[in-house]
């Protein structure tokens, strides 16, 4: 089942201004698909189309079969969670806990099934013993981390994040992926991870590239990456694992194409054993 269907999507942000033309792009239930693009290629609008934040000008957008427009805007939103860049802007209690309830008390959730939200959501980005913690006096990954709870104490069945580990610093970018993969895998969430770091389109199930408001890319991450020269010309670089293959091979060791760093050090082993 389609999770996600754009079909002959349009969108502008007016004349002159950056525009989509139609946009066909799907994500099924359950998949981790992660969407890159250099600046200005159109992942964030392609975030806000389908949550509904902005509106398209022509095509269909569904979500689970259920068309995405005025009348069914505030159920989508209820089935599509969106995680944006800055932890900071999307704060809106001191308290770790409120801020978590905000959303779910938002759409009229029992207040006795806020209570079990809140401690399914913490517990699923490993935040429990930080329940009546200062936001505040979070780190930035550990603010994510929140950021991401309020989004599940809605329940949606589809989760947006968009350039979400942008802002932290690798330590925090993992912690951020590792509760994304484990909110995919265990809790069946599907995942949109829009991203400019290669490295974390590497763990997800299909990898979508765009340019200038278009898909022009889109496979299994491994095949993308294999087409150097052509990422190259969409102004994206390979996964770092990726480059250190590619200029060992330049230099003359034997190793393989490969993007897995236990083949790579094997093959590293063989070539100076």
């Amino acid at each position: 089942m389609h999770a996600i269907e754009f079909r002959d999507v349009d969108f502008s942000y007016g004349e002159g201004g950056f525009r989509i033309n139609k946009l066909n792009f799907t994500v099924e239930e359950g998949e981790f698909v992660a969407v890159l693009g250099h600046n200005g290629s159109g992942k964030s609008t392609l975030a806000r189309l389908a949550n509904g934040i902005l509106e398209a000008d022509g095509g269909t957008i569904t979500v689970f079969d259920t068309p995405l427009n005025d009348k069914n805007l505030y159920e989508v939103r209820k089935q599509v969670g969106v995680v944006f860049q800055n932890p900071d802007n999307q704060t809106v209690a001191s308290i770790v806990e409120d801020d978590v309830a905000f959303g779910a008390e938002n759409v009229g959730t029992p207040r006795e099934e806020i209570g079990r939200r809140i401690g399914f959501a913490l517990s699923a980005v490993g935040m429990e013993e930080y329940r009546h913690a200062t936001v505040a006096r979070l780190s930035g990954g550990q603010k994510q981390r929140v950021a991401i709870a309020g989004v599940l104490a809605l329940k949606p069945r589809v989760m947006i994040l968009d350039e979400s580990t942008a802002m932290l610093d690798p330590r925090g970018r993992r912690e951020i992926v590792d509760v994304v993969l484990s909110l995919n895998k265990k809790e069946k969430i599907t995942v949109v991870l829009i991203t400019h770091f290669m490295e974390e389109a590497l763990l997800a199930d299909r990898a979508v590239v765009m340019n200038r408001g278009e898909i022009v890319m889109q496979g299994a991450p491994a095949e993308i990456f294999r087409r150097h020269e052509e990422l190259l010309t969409y102004n994206l670089a390979l996964p770092r694992i990726g480059e250190i293959s590619k200029r060992l091979r330049e230099g003359g060791l034997d190793v393989s194409d490969t993007l897995d760093p236990d083949t790579l050090a094997e093959d590293i082993a063989k070539c100076v054993s």
